[in-house]
């Protein structure tokens, strides 16, 4: 997801410590009134994160290596037939869940996603937890739905063969006892190792007016997060669990996903005259009766599904090759007003398969759907499904403009969410940095390699022939929360300081990432991204195991461990600082001395004698130098330097009058150190990271000094800060 509002101001909040409550709902009766007391197989913890541990190589059946049958190892598949009450906005739908039980035990109980009862009402942990987040900072969502905008999702049956079930509602974080976004279903027959479970299903779901990721608005519909998921059955060595776990999160403000591989069959039925687009190809021509028509959807080897239903909306095609993948249809949908975005959004997503594909590994689907919201529901951009996308829309985009850029750059990060969430599929609830962090990172590096850089807004610079611009890793940092890190990059989407540290899951992640990049080396670190992918693909993987591939790649554990260390599990700040430059002569010393075995003695007298003699001297001698050269005497510099946080491998680069300059490396944990340089010119200034490949700094001003003052320093500072406050203005408005 692209997180709307500048500069990516989001919201978390520790999870709220109200009483566990569990609140029953009866469905009709059970055929039968014996039941089994469901087996202890716990739930994942209330407030689980990124492990420190990595996963077991065998995890999740190990590594695919595309000799298996299936691209992925299919544990859950939906038969979904859904029919849209587009007056209502409502979804009537049969769902045929079939899950195989990959543990070694008997399963009796089983545990379902009701997302969109997240919409029902303010006593959701959604609600409750935006209402209280409010009080720190910006949130996407701020809209309070009206009468008639709220939205559900209600079971209407369970089946297991012909046994009716029950199920209840749990709160597996401690949430308000109000919330209904997961539900416990105990089966009449338990699911024996390696058994399948079939349930049938029918559900009705009514979308909300858009709030936030799906929804409607006019005729326009998203339909996301609106059948009935089952959760992910964890198994030691998997994320750090240690024993089988059932991982279920409740739908929490900040949170998304988490859920297995599997095969979706969908068949929608919607008004003829709507323009309809969702995850995966479409299977035949559609059939059209009574003004209905219905669309047959397959994807196969995906974790979730989510379509679009609209009337008046147009399509772009486009299509895509690329060296090991099959033949891409691309797929724009969009308003009549967003024309102009259309034919950007399709380059920017062919642009992204190429590099994506290159960088990574070859993108296996069929087909890439983008979806432009209309005016009015840009809440339903920025959002991410497997193969399916969506965006954000403009009237008007100028090339070379901030609006451009900021097209492009929330295409290729939604985009790449098909990567990093949909392939890689790690568990959006308790490491969002995997996913959004990581990604955000790897859309940097595409951003830095097409030379596409950040531009200041606004025609009156334009037409002064200004464009101030800025590379979008230095763009990150600035959005980082580098002064005040509260909440690790590990932490899960929920247990956050404040709006504005979930924020920096996406920006602090993608600066620690680029450090490592610069310690690594870029070569090394694509090296170690796209081993990440091979070995993780269509698997889950944690936080652990990334870092302990970049470790294998690299074979630099200092470097990655004391990132993962400082950021991923710490919160660290870095701030080092270049704090004077001191200039001196040498000058002979007064005192006592024994040369050639006699003993002399200078007195402060005889050195100015003597010193005055020899710059007498040496001025005759040397008539034409100017003052390139200091005298008869070398020159001591002293520059000092200081540590306000963490220590990380710094260069200090110290320029010399004439413009010599040397480096010296700074790599140990000392707070605090002098360094000094004896030549025949003076130090005129001192600066810490003059490649800036330390981004985690928090303060970058601090980093350099000069022995006298530059006027033209300070009118750069403040033509980059109008620039820098530009931009952000500019994405207070777009983002």
């Amino acid at each position: 997801m692209c997180l709307q509002g500048a500069p990516r101001l989001w919201l978390a909040l520790a999870c709220l410590a109200l009483s566990a409550a569990v609140t029953a709902q009866d469905a009709p009766a059970p055929a039968s009134s014996t039941a089994t007391p469901p087996l202890a197989i716990p739930l994942a913890k209330a407030r689980a994160a990124a492990p420190h541990e990595a996963s077991a190589p065998d995890a999740w059946g190990g590594v695919r290596t595309g000799n298996e049958p299936t691209l992925s190892d299919r544990v859950a598949s939906y038969r979904i037939d859904a029919e849209l009450d587009a007056a209502r906005h409502s979804v009537k739908g049969s769902e045929q869940l079939s899950w195989r039980n990959r543990s070694q035990h008997p399963v009796n109980r089983i545990y379902l996603h009701l997302y969109l009862n997240a919409f029902q009402n303010e006593g959701s942990t959604f609600f409750t937890e935006r209402s209280l987040f409010a009080a720190h900072g910006h949130s996407r969502a701020e809209t309070t739905p009206a009468k008639g905008e709220w939205g559900w999702i209600d079971l209407t049956g369970v089946q297991q063969g012909n046994a009716a079930l029950k199920w209840s509602f749990v709160h597996p974080d401690d949430g308000p006892a109000t919330d209904q976004t997961v539900v416990a279903i105990d089966l009449a027959e338990p699911v024996p190792p390696g058994g399948t479970l079939t349930l049938d299903i029918d559900f009705v779901s009514q979308l909300p007016r858009v709030i936030e990721r799906t929804g409607w608005w006019g005729n326009f519909n998203l339909v996301a997060q609106w059948f009935p998921k089952i959760g992910v059955l964890e198994l030691p060595g998997e994320r750090g669990a240690t024993q089988a776990q059932w991982n279920v999160h409740e739908f929490h403000f900040n949170s998304e996903f988490y859920a297995d591989f599997g095969s979706y069959d969908v068949r929608l039925t919607v008004p003829s005259d709507y323009t309809v687009g969702a995850v995966g190809a479409q299977q035949g021509e559609p059939s059209e009766q009574n003004g209905k028509t219905t669309y047959h959807f397959l994807q196969h080897d995906v974790h979730d599904f989510a379509w679009v239903a609209a009337k008046g909306f147009r399509t772009l095609e486009g299509s895509w090759q690329g060296p090991g993948s099959p033949s891409v249809a691309v797929r724009v949908i969009y308003p009549p007003e967003y024309i102009a975005t259309a034919q950007p959004v399709l380059k920017a997503t062919l642009d992204s398969l190429t590099y994506f594909s290159d960088t990574l590994g070859p993108y296996p689907y069929r087909t890439v759907t983008a979806v432009v919201p209309p005016f009015n529901a840009d809440e339903a951009g920025g959002m991410e499904y497997p193969t399916f996308f969506t965006v954000e829309g403009d009237k008007a985009i100028d090339k070379g403009t901030m609006d451009q850029w900021n097209i492009d750059f929330v295409t290729i990060h939604e985009f790449g969410h098909g990567y990093f969430y949909g392939l890689l599929a790690s568990n959006e609830f308790e490491e969002p940095m995997l996913d959004e962090g990581i990604n955000e990172y790897w859309d940097d590096r595409m951003l830095r390699e097409r030379g596409q850089r950040v531009l200041a807004p606004g025609s009156w610079l334009r037409r002064a022939g200004i464009t101030p611009s800025m590379e979008a890793f230095a763009f990150e940092r600035l959005d980082a929360g580098l002064a005040h890190p509260f909440d690790p990059l590990g932490q899960n989407s929920w247990d956050r300081y404040s709006t504005s540290s979930y924020g920096t899951v996406y920006s602090r992640t993608a600066t620690a990432m680029h450090d490592l990049e610069e310690r690594l080396g870029k070569d090394t670190m694509a090296q170690a991204m796209r081993e990440y992918y091979l070995r993780w693909h269509f698997r889950h993987p944690s936080a652990a195991d990334l870092r302990a591939t970049l470790i294998d790649v690299s074979g630099n554990a200092r470097a990655v461990d004391e990132v993962f260390d400082q950021f991923v599990y710490g919160t660290v700040r870095i701030d080092d600082r270049v704090v004077t430059i001191d200039t001196s002569r040498v000058l002979p010393e007064a005192g006592s001395w024994v040369k050639n075995g006699q003993r002399t003695e200078l007195t402060d007298d005889d050195r100015y004698e003597q010193v005055a003699k020899a710059e007498d001297a040496w001025k005759k001698s040397h008539p034409d130098t100017g003052r390139t050269k200091p005298g008869a005497f070398p020159i001591r510099s002293t520059v000092t330097v200081v540590r306000e946080g963490a220590a990380v491998p710094q260069i200090l680069r110290v320029t010399f009058a004439g413009g010599s300059h040397v480096d010296v490396r700074w790599d140990d944990d000392r707070r605090w150190a002098r360094f000094v340089f004896t030549g025949d010119t003076a130090a005129v200034s001192a600066e810490l990271d003059p490649e800036q490949k330390v981004l985690l700094d928090d303060d970058k001003l601090n980093d350099s000094r000069t022995t006298k003052a530059y006027p033209s320093a300070s009118r750069r500072w403040t033509a980059d800060l109008a620039a820098l406050l530009q931009s952000l203005y500019a994405c207070l408005v777009t983002l």
